[in-house]
């Protein structure tokens, strides 16, 4: 018998032509300056005649803006600037009606100050979700060591209210997680399974190659600034064969 050859498939994403959607300045649909997702809406005719495969958006949950969306105080709703959940609803399944899959951007390495996980990390030593963030005591007065933060300066803030140093690879507004904290990973899986669950196609996925700073094993290291412009996608993928344990490089 003949070996019978069988062609591998294409994921998707890898022969799609992508159109990447700054939500602030693509299209405002309600007149009040800011582009949103009525807006993107009414353009999905125009985007379908270019021959795009795929939309990728920009941040669009509600946050504080210190870095343009990537602070995230609610990874489970809509900025109301940018319109409701039901307007996001109603954009996927317009996109998708006319053949264009969507991707969003996340941020899994860290989440903004304000939001509810860090506010509760912060409010007590002794809070169940204290080790959701790295948390370092003082050393010889100072910082527990000499990294630095992608944005400039220190990459470690000093909390008054609790005696410690809690650790953020860019601004200090954008809190790294604890990723060897499963409870950690097991809620980002939730917050992925959200938005696959409202019919988007995959992740474009911010500052991956931070997702994995231990609390309990701080090293002093300097990382170059070409391995932090590392990103990756997660498209089609089912939960359980994402690579959590990703490590900065050496």
């Amino acid at each position: 018998m003949g070996e019978k050859t069988v062609a591998a498939e294409t994921p998707w994403w890898k022969s799609s032509v992508f159109y990447e959607i700054y939500m602030p300045s693509f299209c405002d649909g309600n007149g009040d300056g800011t582009g949103d997702f009525q807006g993107l809406t009414s353009k999905l005719d125009y985007l379908r005649e270019l021959g795009i495969g795929g939309i990728w958006l920009t941040p669009f949950y509600p946050s504080p803006r210190v870095d343009n969306g990537y602070d995230i105080s609610d990874y489970y709703g809509v900025d109301p600037v940018f319109g409701t959940l039901d307007d996001f609803d109603r954009f996927v399944r317009e996109a998708r009606r006319r053949g264009i899959r969507v991707i969003a951007d996340l941020v899994l390495n860290h989440t903004s100050a304000d939001h509810p996980w860090f506010i509760e990390s912060r409010s007590s030593r002794t809070s169940p979700k204290r080790d959701w963030y790295i948390w370092k005591d003082a050393v010889d007065g100072g910082t527990p060591n000499h990294w630095e933060s992608f944005f400039g300066g220190t990459a470690w803030e000093w909390d008054e209210a609790t005696g410690q140093y809690y650790y953020h690879a860019f601004a200090k507004e954008q809190v790294d997680l604890n990723w060897a904290n499963p409870e950690v990973r097991e809620a980002m899986k939730e917050v992925m399974s959200f938005w696959l669950g409202r019919g988007i196609d995959g992740f474009r996925l911010d500052v991956i190659n931070f997702l994995k700073v231990s609390g309990h094993r701080i090293r002093c290291r300097r990382f170059s600034s070409a391995a932090m412009t590392c990103r990756g996608i997660i498209a089609g993928f089912p939960l359980e064969t994402i690579p959590w344990t990703c490590t900065p490089p050496s």
